[in-house]
């Protein structure tokens, strides 16, 4: 098994190598502008050149998601876990959140600027506000796998609601609640970039904002890179640590290989 997932790693490796390595081909055959479309070299040589100049934004940027990803992290579980159990919670709060979830977070942030002026309290919020929904559905969704006749069966036993929400709901909603931390924090990113490019003088959106302004596209793209590295970096380590706490819940493709 351990050779079986070895050569599929390095099939995906492979792959990610190919992609790369044809937009640098296709740049250079068809004579691409630099304008347009800058070739990988372009925008790694950049990053390269530019780093010690863009390393306090990317501190910016990977703190400003962190402290909006807690903050929402947090918001998400009490929000997820009352309307899990609570059915008058889910009736009222829940289509709340769908039409707060439904608005776009760019008309959002200028009221963020009015009431905190600009700066990182309105990423924070920013992205606090785009990453705790996916947080609170599965949240609510694990607790809602619960089954009646088990909670019967305890309340029997003499466990009260909240013994049995400690004890046996929310752990039954780990593999929900790591499968949502691994997006949300994709949407903390996308948050936090959404308000720098509106609402503050630093950090990798602001950086972009900047260089698309001047039209300088390889750094631009620089900043594409840093951002996919970072999130591929917190999504790896989420995975990580969805292994170690929840490896019962077994994937099939995990059994096929078995």
């Amino acid at each position: 098994m351990a050779d079986i997932r070895l050569r599929q790693r390095l099939g995906s490796a492979g792959l990610i190598v190919l992609f790369f390595v044809g937009w640098e081909l296709f740049c250079v055959i068809s004579g691409m502008s630099d304008l347009v479309l800058p070739r990988p070299s372009q925008v790694v040589a950049t990053l390269v050149q530019r780093f010690p100049i863009l390393w306090p934004h990317i501190l910016q940027t990977l703190a400003t998601t962190m402290a909006g990803f807690v903050l929402g992290v947090a918001l998400g579980v009490v929000l997820g876990a009352v309307i899990g159990v609570s059915r008058t919670a889910y009736d009222t709060v829940y289509p709340l959140l769908i039409g707060f979830s439904s608005i776009p977070k760019v008309a959002v942030v200028p009221i963020f600027v009015l009431w905190f002026g600009s700066g990182t309290v309105p990423a924070v919020l920013t992205s606090l506000s785009i990453c705790f929904f996916p947080i609170v559905v599965n949240i609510a969704t694990g607790l809602a796998t619960t089954e009646p006749e088990m909670e019967d069966v305890l309340k029997a036993l003499g466990a009260s609601k909240f013994d049995i929400l400690w004890n046996v709901g929310l752990p039954r909603t780990m593999p929900f609640f790591f499968a949502s931390l691994k997006v949300a924090i994709t949407y903390a990113f996308v948050g936090t970039v959404l308000a720098e490019t509106v609402a503050s003088n630093r950090g990798i959106g602001n950086v972009m904002m900047t260089a698309s302004s001047n039209f300088n596209v390889p750094l631009v793209f620089a900043g594409l890179f840093i951002l996919a590295g970072l999130g591929v970096a917190l999504y790896v380590a989420f995975s990580l640590i969805e292994m170690r706490v929840t490896g019962w819940a077994t994937r099939k493709t995990d059994l096929a290989t078995a």
